[in-house]
C-alpha cells in the first residue's frame, strides 16, 4: 500500500511537469501565439516547491508524529524492519519512480558528506554548486549541463537538515563522514534535472 502511495505521488509529480513542461508552451502557442513557454528555472522552481512541501509534510505529521507517538519508527532498513523511510529515501525513492517514468525530468539528494557514494556530486557542475551553496544557501544554484548529445537544465538547491531525523541519522550512521551535524545545517543539495529539448 505505502508503495502504491509513492508511486502515485511521483506519478502526479511526472504528469505536473510534463503537463508543465511540454503542454504549457503548446497551450499557448495555439491559444495566443505570442505567449512563449514556461523557462526551465520557473519549472525547477515549481518541482522544488513541491518536493519542499512534500518532505516537511512527510518528516512533520508523518515520521516525527509516528515516532513520538511510539507507532513506528523511520530506518534505514525500512523495508525489512516494517518501518517508514527515512525523509532522504522518501525523497530518493519518489526521485527514481519520477526518473522511471520517462519524461526526462531527474531529481536526488547530493551531499557534501554522503553517507554513501552513489549520492556524491556527479559532476564538477554539481561539486562546484555544492561549494556555492554551503557560502550561499538561499539561492539555488543553475546552469546547462550535457550528457552526450543532449543538454539539461540543472538546478541545485540548498538541503538543510530540517528535522532531527536528518541530524540523529547523519551524525549516528557509522558510515557517515561528517558526525556533528545540527539542525538546520545545509547538508547538501536537491539537484533538479531537465532536458532541454
Amino acid at each position: 500500500m505505502d508503495n502504491v502511495r509513492v508511486t502515485v505521488r511521483a506519478a502526479a509529480v511526472a504528469l505536473l511537469v510534463g503537463g508543465l513542461w511540454g503542454g504549457a508552451s503548446l497551450h499557448a502557442a495555439k491559444e495566443n501565439p505570442a505567449v512563449g513557454s514556461i523557462s526551465p528555472e520557473r519549472v525547477a522552481d515549481y518541482v522544488h516547491a513541491i518536493l519542499e512541501a512534500d518532505r516537511t509534510i512527510y518528516t512533520t505529521h508523518i515520521v516525527n508524529r509516528m515516532q513520538e507517538k511510539g507507532i513506528v519508527a523511520a530506518t534505514e532498513h525500512w523495508e525489512q524492519d516494517n518501518a517508514l523511510p527515512l525523509p532522504a529515501q522518501f525523497l530518493q525513492q519518489s526521485g527514481r519512480l519520477v526518473a522511471e517514468s520517462g519524461r526526462g525530468i531527474r531529481y536526488r539528494l547530493i551531499g557534501f558528506s554522503p553517507i554513501y557514494q552513489r549520492n556524491a556530486p556527479a559532476t564538477e557542475f554539481e561539486r562546484k554548486a555544492l561549494e556555492v551553496l554551503r557560502r550561499q544557501p538561499e539561492q539555488p544554484v543553475t546552469g546547462v549541463v550535457s550528457s552526450g548529445k543532449k543538454q539539461y537544465f540543472q538546478a541545485i538547491y540548498a538541503d538543510r537538515a530540517v528535522s532531527s531525523a536528518c541530524v540523529t541519522c547523519h551524525n549516528g550512521h557509522p558510515l557517515s563522514p561528517k558526525q556533528d551535524f545540527r539542525l538546520n545545517d545545509v547538508m547538501g543539495g536537491i539537484a533538479i534535472t531537465i532536458p532541454l529539448d
